[in-house]
């Protein structure tokens, strides 16, 4: 099979893929079809891996009483954030919605086997954190294949990770790295919303080189 050849709309379609991919926090109730959420997980896979060990595991969390932990999970984790912040960021860290786990129709937690068999230890004996990029890269291939077909993502990041693996009950040897909130968003948009809400803004430093 020779290799594609990637059109230059499709490298412009490419780039509105990225700009359009955001952190979803606003969702539609209604599923996504379980063979669109397959082939998700099939496209997730094609991430790249260390050494080809495929560190990741995606785990569906659908059973109320464990999504319920997770919640309470949340609203202690951003309770106990919120402490953390004074005055006006205060006031402005209370009215941002931080996730979408009251609306999400799915829920996903994603960890990471880190010494696994698989691979047998190539490119691990320097730097073994790369099992944990490598699940990361296969996080945000999921990201992009379901933002390709309108389908939003949440990343929910204030967790006790601890306390989430506990109540999911997987091999205690995996790592806790993400839990998702997929469906379709109410709305799309081409910037963050913690932008749209002033938090923070894109740094256009960070788009340079630093060269040494």
């Amino acid at each position: 099979m020779s290799a594609p050849h990637f059109s230059a709309a499709f490298r412009q379609e490419l780039e509105q893929l990225f700009i359009w991919r955001r952190d979803v926090r606003h969702f539609r109730t209604d599923p996504v079809a379980e063979s669109v959420l397959d082939g998700l997980l099939h496209t997730a896979c094609l991430a790249p891996s260390v050494g080809l060990s495929e560190p990741w595991r995606f785990v569906r969390v659908d059973a109320p009483e464990r999504r319920a932990v997770i919640r309470a999970n949340f609203a202690q984790a951003n309770a106990q954030a919120l402490t953390g912040h004074n005055g006006d960021d205060a006031q402005r860290y209370a009215t941002l919605k931080l996730a979408g786990l009251d609306d999400a129709p799915h829920q996903i937690a994603v960890f990471c086997e880190t010494d696994p068999t698989q691979g047998r230890g190539l490119g691990r004996g320097t730097m073994p954190q790369t099992t944990v990029w490598s699940a990361v890269m296969a996080i945000h291939t999921f990201w992009l294949a379901a933002a390709a077909q309108g389908i939003g993502v949440g990343w929910v990041s204030i967790l006790n990770p601890a306390e989430a693996a506990l109540a999911l009950s997987v091999n205690p040897n995996w790592q806790f790295l993400a839990y998702l909130c997929v469906g379709y968003p109410q709305a799309q948009a081409s910037t963050p919303e913690l932008e749209r809400k002033g938090w923070e803004y894109r740094n256009p430093a960070r788009r340079r080189w630093i060269n040494r």
